[in-house]
């Protein structure tokens, strides 16, 4: 049998690939898993992948593919995955593994799906919201996967409530976004929409990895009842596993 070392096309180890991208060895397994680099495993459960798909991504980074190539799906090292210094809203310690699941989901800038626009209807409808949004979270902006009640299908990432969201395991609500100083000065706040009233549940795939959130928002100060909180989590909690399953579709 030939050695990896003198295929024309070497097998690689995650911490070979790990070496060639200048990346952890545990970012690179991660990639493997959620299906950013082509990989497989072999009977004792190691990752494996070929030299010629790491080179075809770091080529990709730079810019060398062809102009009149179709929009590829972000790839881990696209600046818009990676944490931003000096972030002036919350992050949490795992913000670079976040940030890698959801390059690896494909789901930013994808089209428009049923089953997660049924989920935002659902969502305004049992919580008597006028807007409910799916966000999914880059390092530069708010994307929304699926809304209703909102035109526009991003803000920045710094206007976002969905970033203090992301870094909770419990809902995250506030009551009056006037009365919070956190938010009282955000551009959401003083025009439109004219947000007061926030709720939101992160979404996380099987890796722990919040992509995003459920929320709901009101142009008044409001409280949810429990029986409207609970709903949201349940709906939230099928918005994830349908993240899940794409993300399996694409490993």
């Amino acid at each position: 049998m030939a050695s990896n070392f003198t295929e024309e096309d070497p097998i690689l180890t995650t911490s070979e690939a790990a070496r060639m991208l200048g990346v952890a060895t545990s970012t690179v397994q991660l990639w493997m898993e959620s299906g950013a680099i082509d990989s497989w495993k072999t009977p004792g459960g190691h990752r494996r992948t070929r030299q010629s798909h790491i080179r075809a991504l770091m080529n990709k980074v730079g810019g060398q593919a062809a102009p009149d190539e179709r929009r590829a799906p972000p790839t881990p090292t696209d600046p818009e995955y990676l944490p931003l210094p000096g972030a002036s809203f919350p992050v949490g310690e795992d913000e670079g593994q976040r940030l890698a699941a959801l390059a690896a989901s494909g789901l930013v800038d994808s089209p428009e799906e049923e089953r997660f626009d049924r989920i935002v209807r659902l969502a305004s409808l049992v919580t008597d919201s006028p807007i409910a949004l799916i966000s999914l979270l880059t390092s530069k902006r708010q994307w929304f996967k699926a809304r209703v009640g909102l035109g526009p299908q991003q803000t920045p990432r710094e206007w976002a409530f969905c970033s203090h969201a992301i870094i909770n395991d419990a809902p995250f609500v506030v009551e009056d976004a006037i009365a919070d100083a956190r938010f009282s000065g955000n551009p959401l706040v003083l025009a439109d929409p004219h947000i007061r009233f926030y709720a939101g549940v992160p979404l996380r795939d099987k890796s722990g990895m919040a992509m995003g959130t459920l929320c709901v928002i009101d142009r008044e100060p409001r409280k949810l009842r429990a029986a409207e909180l609970q709903a949201l989590v349940d709906l939230a909690a099928i918005a994830a596993a349908e993240i899940s399953t794409t993300v399996a579709e694409r490993a």
